[in-house]
């Protein structure tokens, strides 16, 4: 922690999804390790992740009417101007009342009208409050091209985001995810989950709501996982279920529909199969577990080149979705899990091809723009 005490004040906006939460809650907390006297708030809406997540975290959210931007020309598309500038108005407004010194955009329909009101003449003892901008995916969306245009720093979590003069400074990772230790964890991880204390492990998870490609090839792939004495802990999704046939002897098969404890899971596990989401590839590349990254089929493709770094160091394996398939478990991941000496390049190459100290990183630039600014 530092000496110097600076009082100042953070806004953190990135809600909807946990790829934009996490990133922001990771610099929050690395703030307050730097200088405990930083307030730091989170703006967010009702509708998304953060109602629950930034209270559990302990800081405090501050709620903005949503945005949403209708796909298809409707009557809601007239509308959006109206619910822009009452988002922008209402943000002022909590600017305002927190004397903010600094605005840490993490991109997403929360950071637009964050972005918007303190490029729109917010003063902060008479000089404009500064904004610094994140990218975490490999290709930049709309809100944070429109945050970095007049942004103090823009930083990025890989190259050639699509944001000019971006510094590539990796994504920020939880502390708890990234000093995880998880040779001296496994224990107490397995025996959390109900696996064996001895034995391979495999790690399935395809976002909070699960994913049925995942899914279905796991799981049909069940009895030879449980032949090669192979355990799997897989989340299914709080909507899902699995059908499992019968395994007889051999690894366990643990189904859950949500893993709250991803650090346990990370520790009990040998290898990952997952989607590639930027949040998602931060955080099994930064503990250090193989991966094969499955991306999401639909999109502009950026789930793909989130993970092509990790993939192209060794760390993993991307999978295209449609070859997803219990034969591709049986014949690609079962070898692999049974191959002690390549997992373990793996995970070191894994381990080596992320930015552990993102976090940090960010939080002192930050207080380097807000000290600046005042």
């Amino acid at each position: 922690m530092s000496d110097v005490r600076s009082g100042l004040s953070v806004i953190v906006a990135g809600g909807g999804t946990a790829g934009h939460i996490e990133p922001a809650l990771a610099v929050a907390d690395a703030l307050r390790r730097l200088d405990d006297s930083i307030r730091v708030t989170a703006l967010g809406t009702e509708r998304g992740l953060e109602t629950t997540l930034i209270p559990e975290r302990g800081y405090p959210l501050k709620l903005i009417p949503p945005v949403p931007l209708p796909r298809k020309p409707s009557a809601d598309l007239l509308r959006l101007p109206g619910r822009v500038r009452a988002s922008v108005a209402r943000t002022r407004e909590i600017i305002e009342a927190e004397r903010a010194d600094l605005i840490i955009g993490f991109g997403g329909y929360v950071a637009l009208p964050a972005y918007l009101a303190a490029g729109r003449g917010v003063l902060r003892r008479g000089r404009a409050v500064p904004l610094i901008v994140h990218e975490a995916n490999a290709k930049a969306g709309i809100a944070n091209k429109v945050g970095a245009r007049r942004a103090a720093r823009v930083l990025a979590a890989v190259p050639d985001s699509g944001l000019a003069r971006a510094e590539v400074v990796g994504i920020p990772v939880r502390a708890a995810i990234t000093d995880l230790d998880r040779v001296a964890l496994r224990s107490e991880a397995r025996a959390h989950f109900g696996l064996p204390a001895v034995g391979t492990v495999l790690l399935v998870f395809g976002g909070s709501q699960g994913a049925r490609t995942l899914n279905e090839a796991v799981s049909g792939a069940a009895p030879q996982l449980a032949a090669a004495g192979i355990s799997v802990l897989h989340a299914h999704g709080p909507k899902n279920t699995l059908s499992l046939p019968e395994t007889g002897d051999g690894g366990r098969y643990v189904a859950v529909p949500y893993l709250s404890r991803m650090d346990l899971a990370y520790a009990a596990a040998d290898a990952v199969v997952c989607r590639s989401g930027a949040m998602t590839v931060a955080e099994v590349s930064a503990v250090g577990l193989p991966a094969f990254y499955v991306p999401l089929p639909h999109g502009n493709g950026e789930q793909e080149l989130n993970a092509r770094p990790v993939v192209g160091k060794g760390g993993g394996r991307i999978v295209p979705d449609s070859e997803l398939t219990p034969k591709y478990v049986i014949d690609e991941v079962i070898p692999l899990l049974m191959d002690p000496t390549r997992l373990s390049e793996m995970s070191r190459a894994a381990a080596g091809a992320g930015h552990r100290d993102a976090a940090d990183t960010v939080a002192r630039i930050a207080v380097e723009v807000a000290r600046r600014a005042r």
